[in-house]
This record gives structure tokens, sequence and C-alpha cells, in this order.
């Protein structure tokens, strides 16, 4: 099964350089019936003036014209398309023209995978990766558990959304670096203070006075994209509990999520 993925990987990744999707959404926007899936199923969007939802629109339209997605081991969906397009338009909502220019390809697997991209068999290695942004041959390429997508909103997403996360670590990949600095959307005055700002949560979680999930823990890049999570899906709580890092966030992202 791991070398039919690396195959796809490969094939999909040519076949989108070499001739990239174009969906009717290019000239035409959204479908009454996108539109409709995205009201239904992205909280953040609801939040949006007229104005700003049909920018979003444009966003999302924009994205599923460029970026092709596909499903592994399920038949894809209007809605998990609308999802994985939302999770990418969010974090860069408040840059005008910023699109992706790292990622080709989004694949979906039904559920959580493994480091050799397994979703099934092997019942003894762990499967506990939700989503992976692609290195070396899979640069270009990401993946994403569908189960954690859609669990990302839901009702029952909490603080996390993988589908953010993700697309935050491609954020922050474009400057060259995944190191949780994206220097390009942070004025450089402000990144030593925020590198700063990362140290003392991240020891402030190691000594259980956080509620930011401790797998932020793990090095800067994660801890950019758990917080830029808990950020986006709850900002209200995020600002109160953390309103510093809320105040540095809404720089970097250029949004101020809580008043939505």
């Amino acid at each position: 099964m791991l070398i039919t993925i690396i195959i796809l990987l490969f094939l999909t990744g040519f076949f989108v350089f070499k001739k990239p999707l174009k969906s009717e959404a290019t000239s035409q926007g959204l479908s009454p019936q996108q539109k409709s899936l995205l009201a239904q199923h992205i909280k953040y969007y609801t939040q949006l003036s007229e104005a700003d939802k049909a920018l979003f629109e444009i966003k999302v339209a924009q994205f599923l014209a460029e970026v092709n997605i596909e499903g592994v081991g399920l038949e894809l969906t209007d809605t998990d398309r609308i999802m994985v397009a939302a999770s990418a338009v969010i974090p860069i909502f408040g840059f005008k023209d910023w699109t992706y220019r790292n990622v080709t390809n989004v694949l979906l697997y039904p559920d959580t995978f493994n480091k050799d991209f397994e979703f099934e068999g092997n019942e003894g290695e762990s499967r506990s990766i939700m989503g992976m942004v692609g290195s070396g041959y899979m640069n270009g390429q990401m993946i994403l558990s569908r189960a954690a997508l859609i669990k990302g909103f839901s009702k029952n997403s909490g603080k996390e959304n993988t589908g953010i996360h993700e697309f935050v670590h491609l954020l922050d990949k474009a400057d060259g670096a995944t190191d949780g600095i994206p220097e390009g959307f942070l004025e450089h005055e402000y990144v030593t203070p925020w590198v700063k700002m990362m140290h003392q949560e991240i020891h402030r979680i190691e000594e259980g006075h956080s509620d930011i999930n401790p797998y932020a823990t793990t090095n800067e890049a994660e801890f950019l994209a758990v917080v830029a999570e808990y950020f986006f899906t709850k900002p209200e709580q995020f600002q109160t509990k953390h309103p510093e890092l809320y105040d540095m966030l809404s720089k970097i992202f250029g949004q101020d999520p809580s008043t939505k």
C-alpha cells in the first residue's frame, strides 16, 4: 500500500504542475450548494459581514480552482472540498492578495495514519497522525484525516482544528523555514518579543499552568500551529486567557476574530 501511495503522490504532483486543476469556480464563483455548505459547516464564515462573506467565497473558489483535492480510500464529497478550502482560507483571510504557492495537492484519508502514510493494516503500529505537510519528495503535498477535518468544524471541536493547523504550517513555511516565526507576516520589531512569548508559554504549559494543548511544546512550529487553532476556533476565550498571545497573533494573521 505504501508503494501505491508514493506513486500516487508523484503522479498527482506531476499532473497538477503540468495541468493545474481548473474549476468552474474560477469564472462563476461558488455554486449555491457550495455557499450553503459554507453556511452549514463553517462557523467562521457565518460570523462575517455580508461583504466579507462574499470575499471569503471568492478566496474559497480560488483555492478550489488552484489546488487539487483527492480522496484516498474514500469518495470525496463537496463538503470535504469546502472544509479543506475553508481551512486554507481562514488563516489568510486578513491578507488581501496572498495565495498558497507551496501546496499543489491535498490528499484526504479516511482517518488517522502513521509515519509511512498507512491508514489501515499493521495493527501493532500506531496510526495517530491527523495531518501532515510534505517535505522532500512530498514537497507541495498535504495529507489530512477526513475524520479530524470534520471534527475541527463540529460543535465538539473544542480548541482544535486540524485543517487550520496544517495550513498554518504552510504559512510558516512560506519564508523558507518551518520554525514558528512567520517572518513574512510579522514585522521585524515583533520577532524577538514573539520568540520570547513562545518560550514563556511553552514553559507554562510544561508546568501545567496553561490550557493550551501540550502538543504545542513539541517545538516552535507546532506552538504556532496549535495556538492558531485556538485563536480561530475559540477567539473570545483565547483573548481572555492569553491577551498578549492574542494580540501578537492578531498582528501575524491581520485579523481580530473575537470581533466577528
